[in-house]
């Protein structure tokens, strides 16, 4: 198994579907994906926006694109605690969201798996 230090991103996010969009209307999204099925953004929620909360962890070390493992390291003891997951991925790591009410068990079954979890951009 891969050990990798990972920080809770300071930012709360909203996983959006735009089923008729091929881009969207502004620029404050952090991941886009457009599939047949229409258009996938994650921005960081708005204000005053009744939404799934989703909060991100991200590799605090970039990781070498062609290392195997990452991810399923990070995803796999979430899976077995039963947190979900959406994933979206950079050139150098994942950015990992969980729902904001699952982010103790998620913390706790990444330590237990061998993690660091940094909190913020700061760490711990």
């Amino acid at each position: 198994m891969t050990s990798q230090r990972l920080r809770i991103v300071p930012s709360v996010f909203v996983i959006e579907h735009l089923p008729n969009a091929t881009f969207p209307d502004d620029d404050e999204w952090i991941a886009m994906v457009r599939a047949p099925e229409g258009l996938t953004l994650v921005r960081e929620v708005p204000p005053f926006v009744e939404a799934e909360r989703w909060v991100g962890y991200y590799d605090a070390v970039p990781s070498d694109p062609s290392a195997t493992g990452q991810l399923a390291s990070v995803v796999g003891p979430l899976a077995g605690a039963g947190v979900p997951v959406f994933v979206a991925s950079t050139y150098h790591g994942d950015l990992v969201l969980v729902p904001e009410h699952r982010v103790p068990a998620a913390t706790a079954a990444l330590k237990e798996a061998g993690h660091r979890i940094e909190e913020g951009s700061g760490g711990s």
